[in-house]
């Protein structure tokens, strides 16, 4: 898919050093989030190489990180909660019965379910990693009534580190070269995602693992505090 989508998105690549630039980011990011999952390295690698270069609204360099990185969360949010209050309205016989005519397929429906069901409340955590599964984990979460509020932590929070390592890969580069085409910019990015990867997920077990033992602690003085 990423072949095909890197041609349309290097096309508005010129509108990204105005207002345009965050609108697209949001929008497409909003998309990518909700019911027609495609790569967000397409959007938010590149993102981060042209504010390293100054080439993002509104044109100074960290100005324009933190643009692209509330654009992109605020866009990832947005998709998430529309799939979040679609399942919660619709619920499970709705979404496994016509899901297919919205980019939902019933075998990504059951997985997204299993995943939910094995871990929990923190898959919307750490499935915001996860290509795939990363757009419908919010699903089972609507149908299952999860309350918004964590909802909407574990969410930023997952999406939140997944766009600032995206980020983080695009002003990379764009610190260290001086050219560089659409293409190479996502390849090249998703190459080194793939080579940290590791990392990533491991940096995320330990943040997960630490919000379990804290919030053991917290629940058990509570009890024996009544």
């Amino acid at each position: 898919m990423t072949e095909y989508l890197i041609p349309f998105f290097e096309t508005l690549s010129s509108f990204m050093v105005t207002w345009w630039g965050p609108f697209l980011v949001f929008f497409f990011m909003a998309v990518e989030s909700s019911l027609i999952p495609f790569p967000s390295e397409v959007i938010m690698i590149p993102a981060g190489f042209w504010a390293a270069r100054s080439e993002f609204f509104p044109g100074s360099e960290i100005p324009a990180l933190v643009v692209a990185f509330a654009c992109g969360l605020a866009g990832s949010m947005a998709g998430a909660y529309f799939n979040y209050f679609l399942a919660l309205k619709l619920g499970r016989p709705f979404l496994h019965k016509y899901g297919r005519y919205f980019f939902l397929s019933e075998d990504k429906l059951e997985r997204a379910e299993e995943i939910f069901r094995e871990y929990g409340e923190v898959a919307t955590f750490v499935s915001r990693l996860i290509p795939a599964i990363r757009q419908l984990i919010s699903l089972p979460a609507g149908i299952s009534r999860m309350k918004l509020d964590r909802f909407s932590i574990f969410t930023a929070l997952g999406a939140g580190i997944w766009i600032l390592v995206l980020i983080a890969l695009g002003y990379y580069m764009g610190g260290k070269t001086t050219e560089m085409s659409y293409a190479d910019i996502v390849h090249q990015g998703k190459a080194m995602l793939g080579q940290n990867m590791v990392w990533i997920l491991l940096a995320c077990t330990v943040i997960v693992v630490c919000y379990v033992w804290i919030h053991k602690k917290v629940m058990a003085g509570g009890k024996r505090k009544k």
